[in-house]
């Protein structure tokens, strides 16, 4: 009954990512930072600031401030996030830390039909360490590395994982590109075996114009996503909208999914103060994932 009950959790945790349920650890796949997520969650592409230390760590080098964001993801079926990323930059180097803590509170367990035993939480958690660097006038570079645990009931298991990561921006002003390859490593046998990572490749492309004028900035991007242990593909496409550096309204779209497509989201910034919002609607009778984000820069 204890196996059922595992198989029954792992597959309503995976089914936000609609993996060919070969590989675990899902919370892995959840975006950082409300913006990129409204934006169809295209961060590799379209990530301009400390939230490539999530989607590609070479994009920590394209801005030189310190900054730090909290998010808080409130998904369906009672799966919540906090995520808290900071960036610095020491000796010129930038160098970026993250956290997630993801929990299910309240699973219900029995052995038999009827009122149930007791309860207990799902637990999952990474700590990280990223950083990035130009190689070249135009080419970016960068690394990161995850603490990675995952705890149900009374079983524990802990790993380690890998990203790799280059950002080219190209000869024609605004237009860059970006290639990634995220989650390479290992767990500790959870009980009687080890959980895949859900390693995966992203390859995306983003322009950027402005209209000085008018006080406008548009924003436009897509990417190509491979879980390379699973037969899932997706493309993932985003814009915004941004309005004197002050509100931004933003909307997306990903392919591949059977109970999610759009994603819509908008801005706020005052100052070095910003605050993000994305909405993302599920179908099935699944419900809605409502996600904020408090980022401040110094």
């Amino acid at each position: 009954m204890k196996k059922i009950l595992l198989f029954i959790l792992f597959s309503s945790v995976t089914m936000f990512a609609q993996s060919a349920g070969n590989t675990g650890l899902s919370f892995l796949k959840y975006g950082f930072g409300a913006r990129n997520i409204a934006m169809g969650d295209a961060g590799t592409a379209l990530s301009n600031d400390l939230t490539g230390l999530f989607y590609n760590p070479a994009k920590l080098a394209l801005t030189d401030k310190s900054e730090v964001l909290f998010m808080h993801n409130q998904w369906i079926q009672d799966v919540s996030s906090e995520v808290i990323g900071a960036k610095t930059v020491l000796w010129g180097i930038p160098f970026a830390v993250g956290f997630n803590v993801t929990s299910i509170d309240g699973i219900e367990y029995r052995e038999i039909p009827g009122e149930p035993i007791t309860e207990f939480d799902a637990n999952y958690f990474y700590g990280s360490l990223s950083t990035g660097f130009f190689v070249t006038d135009d080419i970016s570079v960068g690394a990161g590395v995850k603490y990675l645990y995952e705890g149900l009931l009374n079983d524990e298991a802990s790993g380690f994982g890998f990203d790799f990561g280059v950002n080219y921006l190209l000869p024609y002003k605004g237009l860059s590109a970006s290639a990634v390859v995220r989650n390479i490593g290992s767990m500790n046998a959870l009980r009687n075996e080890e959980t895949k990572l859900p390693s995966e490749l992203r390859i995306g492309t983003a322009y950027t114009y402005s209209m000085e004028e008018a006080k406008f900035d548009f924003t436009g991007g897509a990417e190509y996503q491979k879980y390379l242990d699973t037969e899932d593909n997706h493309f993932n496409f985003g814009g915004e909208v941004l309005y004197n550096k002050l509100i931004a309204a933003r909307a997306g779209y990903q392919t591949g999914y059977e109970s999610r497509g759009f994603t819509a989201g908008i801005g706020l910034m005052w100052g070095n103060l910003k605050f993000d919002y994305a909405f993302l609607p599920f179908s099935y009778g699944l419900g809605n994932a409502n996600l904020f984000s408090l980022q401040f820069k110094f």
